[in-house]
């Protein structure tokens, strides 16, 4: 009896001494599984699936910040599967979000493509998805934010420039009518009264054009556009300005190169810039114009000898309404948008705009777009007609004339 006990007794013991070995074991394989899943760098199943049907840029990274799997639209931020993130700002944001273990949002300045390309606003979300692996989800947020600017500034802004030419148009229509028994008064009043309608009517043109160039990201009339012919209607536009200023503007550099975008918009941009060297000018000194192709780069330089810009207006001369010579833009009937009217068709055209200058020495702007291939003028001019043996009388305009 004693010994059927004793054998009950050892087979018990083995049974848990095995039940307790087993359980290590499942225990050890358990946690072995958990550190192999939360340091494994393969993506996990579906977030592929998941990252083919977003439309926001977005892409999974690793400690090393190499991109494993990303969306199609990340590529436009330059991310690219199998290579480093490119961008300082991300990967600091990664690492962040990785040492916490949680998800960070921050709002970043990212360019879209190569420069000169315009660096955008992007809300950036960073989640780890385990201790290795982060996913990274950006949004571009550039035309909210401009939208949101525009609401807050726009009142304040165009109030204060509205009320000056309002006001002095009260005023004279005041004077008109108290000098009405003396005619010279009366075409002195007069002539006053259409200066500051001419100016009332300018800066509501110009901030027309500055919306419509901040309201779209997309341009309406895209094609290759000639350099050389830009130039040409941007000189031709100003030559009665440059002559009354008795200022002598003057052409050179590469011919031939051609960029992608809108003639117009490209055309009032470049004017803009000729029209500021020739009222910052002084009598008998030249403005050069000057074209070269830096690389893949064309750029169409604007300078002067003027008065120059101080270093510590240099960076606001871009602003809405900024005037760095308030006096000077009186006497000229400066509205102070056309530099940032430069600034938004330059960026619009995924170029930008540089400046150098020097008080007493004179300034120079200079508008950078991405060149892109001649054209087989062939095919987007028409064949000439054959002539025909009578000779017309009637003159043909050249390129350039309006009817």
């Amino acid at each position: 009896m004693e010994h059927t006990q004793l054998v009950l007794l050892a087979l018990l013991a083995g049974l848990l001494v095995g039940a307790a070995i087993v359980g290590l074991v499942v225990g050890a394989l358990r946690a072995r599984d958990r550190s192999m899943a939360q340091t494994a760098v393969d993506v996990p199943e579906g977030v592929e699936a998941m990252l083919d049907a977003m439309d926001d840029p977005a892409f999974v990274c690793d400690t090393s910040s190499t991109v494993l799997a990303l969306s199609p639209a990340a590529e436009v931020f330059g991310v690219h599967a199998g290579e480093v993130i490119a961008a300082e700002e991300l990967k600091r944001v990664a690492r962040v979000a990785r040492d916490t273990g949680s998800g960070i949002s921050e709002n970043l300045r990212l360019r879209r493509g190569a420069a000169p390309a315009e660096a955008r606003l992007v809300a950036v979300r960073a989640t780890p998805i385990s201790a290795r692996l982060t996913l990274l989800v950006l949004r571009d947020i550039t035309e909210r934010e401009r939208v949101e600017e525009m609401r807050r500034d726009f009142v304040a802004n165009t109030s204060h420039e509205l009320k000056t030419p309002v006001g002095a148009v009260g005023l004279l229509a005041e004077a008109i009518e108290s000098a009405a028994d003396d005619p010279a008064q009366v075409r002195h009043f007069a002539s006053r009264m259409q200066a500051e309608v001419t100016r009332l009517a300018s800066l509501v043109n110009r901030i027309m054009s500055l919306s419509r160039l901040q309201a779209s990201d997309e341009l309406r009339d895209v094609r290759d556009v000639s350099i050389d012919e830009v130039v040409t209607a941007a000189l031709e536009a100003y030559t009665v300005q440059a002559d009354a200023a008795q200022v002598t503007v003057v052409r050179g550099g590469t011919k031939g190169l051609w960029v992608r975008g809108e003639p117009q918009i490209l055309t009032e941009a470049l004017g803009n810039l000729v029209a500021n060297a020739i009222a910052y000018s002084p009598q008998g000194s030249k403005v050069g114009v000057g074209v070269k192709l830096d690389d893949t780069v064309v750029e169409i330089a604007v300078t002067d000898r003027g008065i120059g810009i101080p270093e510590t207006d240099q960076h606001r001369v871009f602003e809405r309404f900024y005037r760095a010579d308030q006096a000077r833009s009186r006497r000229t009937g400066g509205t102070g948008l056309g530099l940032s009217i430069v600034k938004h068709a330059v960026q619009r055209h995924g170029g930008e705009v540089r400046l150098w200058s020097r008080p007493e020495r004179g300034s120079t702007f200079t508008i950078r777009l991405p060149m892109t291939e001649a054209p087989d003028l062939d095919t987007v001019r028409p064949k000439p007609r054959r002539k025909s043996r009578k000779t017309s009388t009637t003159p043909v305009p050249a390129k350039g004339d309006t009817a």
